[in-house]
């Protein structure tokens, strides 16, 4: 606004203060309107070199389109021009000027020409007779001012990132609506109406938007969440079975797994609930944080100091409901690879799967074991094999710590790109198998399977999932991939991370039922 006002002219303020001096001198005229004379000739010449080079370089152009090269072009504008500049009379000139070939040109040419002049005639009319210009600059502000500040594409577009880092609170995805509420009735009849859940694509966290205010409306359809229902309710409510026919129908249609994906919550944490000095060190990102309910705590020698006990992960229910199956958890930082082998210890995992490379544009996860050996925390870990298969690497430890030993596998799948799937489902499929055969091959004493990736929750997700359903498929014959997403959301949020994942999820489950199926009886 303040460029628009310096682009006043110079007389209106001269006017001005003679209006406020209450007398008028004869010499601010004559010099106001000499300059408005100079500018308007300066355009005018302007205007008509701007003419004269558009026909020249038109009529170039144009004969060159009908054929001739480029100097044979330039020589027959050349003659063109001298014969309309020469007071010549040659019937054979003005043959040659009314011939096809240059009246398309010269029509072409003057109707730019015209509209040069014609312009350059309104500018300089401007300048010689100056209007209202306050006029102009109140309706200029008056229509800047209707302008909103963002439109709604640069909400939903790819920029949304930039705006979500304008807030002083981490950017978190939807929560319930009565959270920030406070109701006068029973909580528990309140229900949640998110307007939608939008995916954010190319990044680590998956977004939800949720936007409560009355009149919003949403034009992603499918992208509405469950209505009049809670996401708590819904997620310990949702269950559709499918039979094996109807598993490999539901796996091609990719519109019906979308849109039930898309309905069902994500039920990430709200950040406030860690609202605890230092806490945002121990996260790979702000976003994903541990549902409270069910976070592994660790234990220590300091168990009233919150960081000395707290980790990115959860407790993960496995086939039948039996607690304590997996651990979900994030990809160790540099902080956090001392909290992490205190896990395995405490928790007596007998096996690891990481399911993210070290790096993919950015680290995903830090190098959280040894070359050979070393010690973290007080606990040795030593390498004792190593075997290298197509798509994942395994390695056997010996972890041991005050006189104990114990053995520990690490499963180190490398073909799963983040916020994506794998490109083979065959490979994934053999890995499950082989890490639940060693699940159940470890002690009788061994704890919870540790699952991760970058976030702990894409690809973390799909393999648990499918691990649990491969289970159920075996045992009951039919299999609930919508129940078992959602009750893996009621311990850990976002599990399953994408509408691309969820949609794998059923191929993997598919294949895997086909091969049952051609098994040979025993």
């Amino acid at each position: 606004m303040k460029s628009s006002m310096a682009e006043l002219p110079d007389e209106q303020d001269m006017l001005t203060e003679q209006e406020i001096d209450g007398s008028l001198t004869p010499n601010p005229l004559p010099a106001s309107l000499w300059r408005r004379t100079w500018r308007a000739s300066i355009t005018a010449v302007a205007y008509l070199f701007l003419y004269t080079l558009s026909q020249v370089t038109g009529l170039w152009v144009l004969y060159m389109l009908n054929g001739y090269r480029a100097f044979p072009a330039a020589y027959k504008v050349l003659g063109l021009l001298q014969y309309i500049l020469s007071n010549a009379e040659s019937s054979d000139q003005q043959m040659e000027i009314w011939r096809v070939e240059c009246v398309c040109p010269l029509l072409a040419t003057l109707f730019l020409g015209v509209v040069i002049l014609g312009t350059g005639a309104l500018f300089c009319l401007r300048t010689l007779v100056p209007g209202n210009s306050t006029g102009f600059l109140d309706d200029r502000r008056q229509s800047i001012s209707r302008q909103p500040s963002f439109t709604y594409s640069e909400w939903t577009d790819a920029k949304q990132e930039d705006f979500y880092e304008l807030d002083t609170i981490p950017e978190t995805p939807v929560f319930d609506c009565f959270m920030d509420m406070k109701a006068d009735g029973d909580p528990t009849t309140l229900t949640v109406k998110p307007v939608g859940l939008q995916e954010r694509r190319g990044s680590n966290v998956s977004l939800t938007l949720d936007m409560c205010t009355p009149g919003t409306t949403e034009p992603y359809g499918m992208l509405l969440s469950p209505r009049d229902q809670s996401t708590q309710e819904y997620l310990e409510n949702a269950s559709n079975p499918l039979t094996p026919a109807q598993l490999h129908m539901r796996a091609l249609d990719d519109a019906v797994l979308q849109a039930e994906f898309y309905e069902a919550p994500m039920n990430f944490v709200d950040p406030k609930e860690y609202n605890i000095p230092g806490v945002v060190r121990k996260n790979r990102y702000k976003t994903i944080l541990p549902n409270t309910h069910s976070r592994v705590c660790l234990q220590g020698a300091k168990e009233d100091d919150f960081l000395s006990t707290y980790i990115n992960a959860n407790y993960l229910k496995g086939y039948g409901g039996q607690e304590k199956v997996y651990i979900a958890t994030q990809g160790p930082t540099v902080n956090t690879v001392g909290d992490f082998w205190r896990m395995v210890w405490q928790e007596r995992c007998p096996i690891i799967v990481m399911i993210t490379n070290i790096e993919e544009k950015n680290e995903k996860c830090t190098e959280y074991w040894p070359e050979d050996s070393m010690t973290c925390e007080g606990i040795e870990i030593t390498v004792k094999q190593f075997i290298q298969a197509d798509d994942y690497s395994l390695r056997s430890f010996t972890v041991k710590y005050e006189g104990e030993e114990r053995s520990l596998k690490h499963y180190w799948y490398t073909s799963w790109p983040d916020q994506k799937t794998p490109d083979k489902a065959p490979p994934l499929l053999q890995l499950v198998q082989e890490v639940e055969e060693a699940r159940k091959r470890a002690p009788p004493s061994s704890g919870p399977v540790i699952v991760h990736c970058s976030a702990g929750i894409g690809r973390t997700g799909c393999f648990i999932a499918t691990a649990i359903l491969c289970e159920q498929l075996r045992q009951e014959g039919v299999v609930d991939i919508l129940r078992t997403t959602s009750r893996l959301r009621l311990d850990r949020g976002g599990m399953i991370q994408t509408a691309e994942q969820y949609q794998f999820v059923h191929h993997v489950l598919s294949l895997y039922e086909r091969q049952l199926t051609w098994r040979p009886e025993e």
